[in-house]
């Protein structure tokens, strides 16, 4: 739908890369020396551009799941750890306005490390926007959004939209925090139980609605659609 929007981005220069491999024990953000001052914000985005094939973290679009019209984003973490910049911010907006418009259900498959420390204030406005268009979407259209949770899902993704949905579903063995182990024990001084953040432990808490498997997410969603009046485009009904 989007591929670029226009931010003065040759102000972002920030020395800070992003894992590509999720990892429970430790923070998504790597400060190591070698990384320092190696290269700049915009260089960053081209190289994670040539080496994924994506424009930007997240890819959306309309499709159908068993013949049942939806409009999903999936957010993608070898992107620079699928974190949320302005056009992944205005790419899930314009997804979500847009099912607003057209009566579709929305998915949207988190998997981010936070919003780009690089674009400072214009990442973390991305957190109100999307809420704001999710504000319409849910209590004004009555519009059913469901949002999944893989690993990792933390910071700014975690505390708006991806804890928003009508339906929050999680995967098995899910990291899901606002911030690391390390950052908290390091702030608060304090010990982090192990496991704690993980999605069986939240999900006990009463954090998330479902634990779905991959393997079994297709035919859930598809009941869940029906079950909330999305029905296949060939479904006859007397209603």
């Amino acid at each position: 739908m989007l591929d670029s929007i226009v931010v003065p981005s040759n102000s972002f220069d920030s020395p800070v890369e992003f894992d590509e491999e999720p990892d429970s024990d430790r923070d998504y953000i790597d400060f190591s020396e070698e990384e320092l001052g190696s290269d700049s914000y915009i260089d960053r985005i081209d190289s994670y551009q040539r080496k994924t094939g994506l424009t930007k973290a997240v890819q959306t679009g309309i499709g159908q799941l068993n013949g049942i019209p939806v409009a999903i984003g999936v957010m993608d973490f070898q992107f620079m750890g699928g974190s949320m910049g302005s056009v992944v911010g205005e790419k899930i907006t314009r997804l979500i306005e847009y099912a607003a418009n057209q009566s579709l259900p929305v998915i949207i498959v988190c998997a981010s490390g936070g919003a780009h420390m690089q674009e400072g204030s214009l990442s973390l406005m991305q957190m109100a926007k999307i809420s704001s268009a999710l504000y319409n979407y849910q209590l004004d259209k009555k519009l059913f959004y469901v949002a999944i949770l893989t690993n990792p899902t933390t910071d700014g993704v975690t505390v708006s939209f991806a804890m928003l949905g009508d339906i929050i579903i999680v995967e098995p063995n899910a990291t899901i925090a606002f911030a690391g182990k390390r950052v908290i024990e390091q702030t608060l001084n304090t010990t982090v139980p192990e496991g704690s953040q993980t999605s069986e432990y939240l999900f006990e808490k009463g954090l998330f609605d479902l634990i779905v498997p991959r393997n079994l997410l297709k035919g859930v969603l598809s009941e869940l659609f029906q079950l909330h009046g999305f029905f296949p485009l060939n479904h006859s009904s007397k209603n």
